[in-house]
């Protein structure tokens, strides 16, 4: 049996040039800038122009985190690329990163777990390393929700939340306990899967959409925002929790928090009940929005570039999304 361990080993993010302030959604739908920071904290998010999709931001914060890992395309064995916003139908987007990068071959896995897909493609790519069968894994979080959203008044309260960009991370072998991921822990409930969901196209249906779907709005997302709220502030400090008593580790002993970015109320609260201080918790959503599977290497990789996380840093890692899913990761980064 293989005795690897895995950690980071360079991360990289992007985000679209295009800045939509509240300001701007002000004058597109009924809403205002105080409106939706009092709610949710977001000033400003990134979205996308034509000719831009989840892949080429994907690579981008791709070779970010190679060079920072001191790797090129060439060392990485898989890629897991987590999204709710494919490219395309099919196939994954995986393999259109693994073109751009010059790569051939390799395995590539597109995960579908939302908000909680960075964790969940953490304690895959773990996994693999620890097994032996890989020795370098390409994780990519990346999202393009902007072409996806009901842009007027009726989709406001989904649409004031989303931003797009990318996130990636280099997960090697580690050669000492003083860096290294030391535990994931992954959670989903399906009974309330339709309380965040987009309900058409849907391959159940027959045909995949109607008329008069479309003309009730239902190829956007919807969101019973108050019932997400209640819930992720209730998995949030248990999965937390969980992943400190598996590894034997106190609130003091964590130097950094690094939250899924859906809500910045959301995130006060939950550091609030725990008792974390401010300045041991990372949030961005105030420039980026929610980027859904990229905010946490998005959130992760800027708090690194600010001198927030140092190598051999305590990181808690804690997400909660649709299906309804979350995890939590602890990383000695």
């Amino acid at each position: 049996m293989s005795q690897y361990r895995s950690r980071i080993l360079g991360m990289g993010a992007y985000v679209p040039s295009n800045v939509v302030t509240n300001h701007d959604l002000a004058a597109m739908m009924e809403t205002s800038h105080d409106w939706i920071v009092e709610r949710t904290g977001i000033e400003e998010r990134r979205w996308v122009l034509p000719g831009e999709g989840g892949a080429e931001m994907a690579t981008h914060a791709s070779k970010q985190a190679l060079e920072r890992a001191g790797l090129t395309a060439k060392d990485i064995d898989l890629i897991i690329y987590a999204t709710l916003s494919p490219d395309n139908g099919f196939p994954g987007t995986a393999v259109f990163v693994q073109r751009m990068l010059g790569i051939s071959e390799i395995p590539c896995l597109d995960i579908r777990q939302q908000c909680t897909g960075f964790v969940y493609g953490l304690s895959i790519a773990d996994a693999f390393i620890r097994t032996g069968q890989y020795k370098n894994v390409l994780l990519i979080g990346s999202e393009v929700h902007s072409t996806g959203l009901d842009k007027t008044t009726r989709g406001r309260d989904v649409t004031v939340l989303f931003g797009d960009g990318a996130g990636a991370a280099v997960i090697g072998r580690a050669v000492d306990d003083k860096q290294m991921i030391l535990s994931t822990h992954l959670h989903a409930d399906g009974a309330d899967a339709e309380m965040l969901w987009l309900e058409y196209p849907a391959s159940r249906e027959h045909p995949r959409i109607t008329e008069e779907a479309m003309a009730a709005g239902k190829h956007y997302p919807s969101m019973n925002g108050k019932r997400v709220f209640k819930h992720a502030v209730s998995k949030l400090p248990a999965v937390l929790m969980e992943a400190m008593v598996t590894n034997n580790v106190q609130l003091k002993d964590i130097d950094m928090l690094i939250p899924h970015q859906a809500n910045l109320r959301i995130n006060q609260m939950v550091a609030q009940m725990i008792g974390m201080p401010p300045e041991k918790t990372h949030n961005n959503i105030q420039k980026y929005g929610n980027t859904t599977a990229a905010s946490i290497p998005i959130c992760m990789n800027e708090a690194i570039e600010l001198g927030k996380i140092k190598r051999g840093d305590l990181v808690a890692i804690i997400a909660f999304g649709a299906g309804l899913t979350w995890g939590s990761c602890l990383v000695r980064y």
